[in-house]
């Protein structure tokens, strides 16, 4: 009997609960160890220690605004998190583009810009939760983190009947998106850069 609950309890979806600026390190922390294989990230940041120093101080700017609005979401084992920001809110602009040029090379700092500003211009123009980031630690991935993690968000989307917008910047997560309902909408590509592909999920 002890087996078979533990085997249940091992099979369960994760859970899912609001990230508070008091977690914001572990969080941030989670971002970096998820982002370490990334294509978009390692173009940003190809060498081990330019993004280790790079990608908190990116994380923060990028998606950090969630913490202060109660949208950051994490797994009851902290193990994934998700950066939510409601209809309105946006990225630290400012802080992003110093981030930028102070971090990436100066070879790839124009192709950087181009490609942030690209970033935005793929944005609906209806009013929109927007997912900058997402992660799960690579010991833990294929667990179903990052899928209890959209549907925490998605449900409420639906309850609201919001759109849902993000852009994916690994290929290996796109059927995941496309499994919860995103559908792709462009793609983004400059200079030597990976692509990067907008998704767009309208309410259920």
């Amino acid at each position: 009997m002890y087996a078979v609950a533990r085997k249940i309890a091992r099979n369960a979806p994760p859970t899912v609960g609001v990230l508070s600026v008091v977690n914001r390190d572990a969080a941030v922390d989670t971002m970096v160890l998820a982002f370490a294989a990334d294509p978009i990230a390692r173009w940003w940041w190809p060498e081990p220690q330019q993004y280790l120093a790079s990608m908190p101080g990116f994380t923060r700017a990028f998606g950090g605004a969630a913490f202060g609005y109660g949208t950051a979401h994490c797994t009851a084992d902290g193990a994934g998190a998700a950066l939510w920001l409601a209809p309105g809110i946006e990225p630290d602009e400012a802080e992003l583009l110093a981030t930028v040029e102070t971090t990436v090379a100066p070879a790839l700092r124009d192709d950087v810009l181009a490609m942030v500003e690209a970033m935005g211009s793929h944005h609906p123009d209806e009013p929109h939760w927007y997912l900058p980031m997402i992660g799960v630690e690579p010991a833990r991935q294929g667990r179903g983190h990052g899928a209890a993690l959209l549907r925490h968000q998605l449900a409420r989307c639906d309850a609201e009947g919001t759109l849902a917008y993000l852009e994916s910047s690994n290929p290996r997560n796109i059927g995941l998106y496309l499994r919860h309902g995103f559908e792709i909408t462009g793609a983004i590509q400059v200079g030597s850069s990976p692509v990067m592909t907008p998704m767009l999920r309208r309410p259920r």
